[in-house]
């Protein structure tokens, strides 16, 4: 059997998916803490596969398949069960619903990727990337979830919404940054992106992992902002068309 330098990216593919198993069976046991964890642990697993792809120069239609497969049940499956498991089970049918939603619009947001990946603009996502919304929940968990008292209640009663939220900004139209490629053409072109990268990691290992969720708010907040911004220059600066059926015609008289 002959090795080829598509396994290396590949292997970090198989480890997103583990993690999100792992995740999964970790919220089935009540332990959202190691369950959120598992899908922090995934989204670093996800971000090296393509590192290591650029890399070996090992891009493949194999590789985007599995990655795709991976992020179903790492970002989606996942995240979908631990918001479940953890709070909205307590809603019933509608609990089932809601929750469901960051797996199904995940999937509708990843499939979208998919077939645009030739020609999209390769410095924006088209949509919430499905990763960001896994480490939303995720963090969200991380933050107001404890072993004593459970779900801060304010909390609980956020999580319906935020689910609703991240699924709709999934397969929205708004538009937000890529991560930033580790290359000096990419760092002379975007310098900002590095800037902002290398703060955030800091910020969230003197942390302790607490600033992911503010930082992520902060992320899908700036996104929506540019939208509304870019939307109102569209309307305002868009020529008004005159046309033949709005021009007022005399009307004309009879010949006596």
């Amino acid at each position: 059997m002959k090795i080829t330098r598509a396994v290396v990216p590949s292997l970090f593919t198989v480890l997103n998916m583990f993690c999100g198993f792992m995740s999964i069976i970790h919220s089935s046991r009540g332990e959202y803490f190691p369950a959120s964890w598992f899908i922090v642990l995934a989204a670093g697993f996800d971000s090296l596969d393509g590192v290591m792809a650029r890399i070996t120069k090992s891009s493949s239609e194999f590789g985007v398949e599995i990655d795709s497969l991976s992020d179903v049940i790492s970002f989606g499956a996942a995240p979908a069960f631990l918001v479940y498991r953890m709070s909205l089970y307590q809603l019933e049918g509608m609990g089932i619903l809601l929750s469901s939603l960051l797996m199904i619009f995940g999937a509708l947001r990843l499939a979208r990727f998919n077939v645009q990946l030739v020609g999209f603009d390769k410095d924006y996502f088209s949509g919430l990337p499905i990763p960001a919304s896994a480490l939303t929940v995720a963090s969200f968990t991380l933050n107001y979830y404890t072993e004593a008292s459970g779900l801060d209640p304010l909390a609980a009663f956020f999580l319906p919404w935020l689910s609703v939220v991240l699924g709709l900004l999934m397969v929205s139209k708004v538009k937000y940054d890529t991560l930033p490629k580790i290359s000096r053409r990419a760092l002379k072109k975007e310098p900002w992106k590095f800037v902002f990268a290398v703060l955030a990691i800091i910020v969230v290992f003197v942390t302790g992992g607490g600033a992911i969720f503010p930082l992520l708010l902060l992320f899908i907040v700036l996104g929506l902002v540019r939208y509304v911004i870019t939307t109102g220059r569209k309307i305002l600066t868009r020529p008004h068309g005159k046309y033949e059926d709005d021009e007022a015609v005399e009307p004309t008289r009879a010949e006596p």
